[in-house]
């Protein structure tokens, strides 16, 4: 009988190992998932001279093309030509004037500069309190769907992304968003989605002031750029925002080159990934020359620097979350 238990034991203890979840399992096997595996081992193993301890552990992600897609446009100026549409009624001069009046017939508007965008955001996500901004962003998160694909937004995430998050927190890497995003944006909704709570997001500000309205203690949101987390605003904002540099980082366009340039510089073990986005047919193809998430210069440095690459096509078995 004895034998027959011992037996019972050691074939349930040998199936458990055999059946364990695989970390990564969306991931190809190959060179891309190897280098994330190995990089985890030896930075979370007291024996390896690449040992990270647990409080400098901190991996930081770009938000739009490397968590989640950001083809057509990036999915926060949907929400702003949503918010448009809601405003109309209070802003009759909308409708003869551009880009508003694309927008209110239902086009997108065309050759919108920099300056464009920063001014439709500064007139759709300004003039109230804090509150009522979460409210509206959070409510449209909650209902609206991909133009194209026709998911809900927060289904068009990586599969593989959400996966490399949990298994980096498994071991004790804290991660962050890091993005050129209005971070009051996605504190809205981000949390829910990715798992990374509102205070491990970065992005970029609209100024605010405290007031007391109708006895009522409030913050309010400007029509002012406060900072913009982009480029070489990354690495100030993870600054100021975490205090140190991080160990790993994320990214997949040239806005996030400074970032991962930061990152790979720091002493000791460090790790820096670039998503290239080479599937035409489950995504998009896009690097050199695209308006939304271009990638230049960070391929052409990732190259030099021996930074991790993913081939999105071939890397990837499944991109949006199952």
């Amino acid at each position: 009988m004895k034998l027959l238990i011992s037996f019972i034991l050691v074939f349930s203890l040998g199936f458990t190992t055999i059946t364990k979840a695989e970390p990564l399992a969306s991931w190809q096997e190959g060179e891309v998932k190897q280098a994330i595996i190995n990089f985890v081992k030896k930075t979370t193993d007291r024996n390896s001279n690449d040992f990270v301890a647990v409080t400098d552990r901190i991996a930081v992600f770009d938000n739009d093309g490397t968590l989640w897609a950001e083809q057509p446009a990036y999915f926060q100026l949907f929400f702003a030509l949503e918010q448009v549409k809601k405003l109309a009624k209070d802003n009759p001069d909308w409708k003869t004037t551009q880009p508003y009046a694309d927008i209110l017939k239902g086009n997108m508007p065309a050759h919108m500069s920099e300056a464009d965008l920063v001014a439709l955001v500064m007139k759709t996500h300004t003039g109230m309190n804090s509150d009522e901004f979460t409210k509206r962003a959070s409510s449209w998160m909650s209902a609206a769907k991909h133009p194209i694909t026709k998911k809900p937004f927060t289904e068009m995430v990586y599969q593989p992304m959400l996966e490399l998050l949990s298994y980096l927190r498994e071991h004790d890497y804290k991660t962050f968003i890091v993005s050129g995003g209005g971070v009051e944006f996605m504190r809205a909704w981000a949390p829910a989605v990715y798992g990374i709570p509102a205070e491990q997001i970065v992005g970029s500000r609209i100024a605010s002031e405290y007031k007391v309205i109708d006895g009522k203690p409030q913050i309010v949101r400007l029509p002012k750029l406060e900072f913009n987390n982009d480029k070489a605003g990354k690495p100030i904002g993870i600054y100021n925002a975490i205090g140190k540099r991080p160990v790993m980082a994320f990214g997949n366009s040239d806005g996030d080159r400074e970032m991962l340039e930061w990152t790979k510089a720091g002493a000791g073990a460090r790790f820096s990934m670039l998503i290239h986005h080479t599937d035409d047919k489950r995504e998009w193809a896009y690097d050199k020359g695209s308006k939304i998430g271009g990638l230049d210069k960070a391929l052409q440095q990732a190259k030099q620097e021996s930074w991790t690459v993913v081939d999105m096509k071939k890397d990837w078995k499944v991109i949006y979350k199952q």
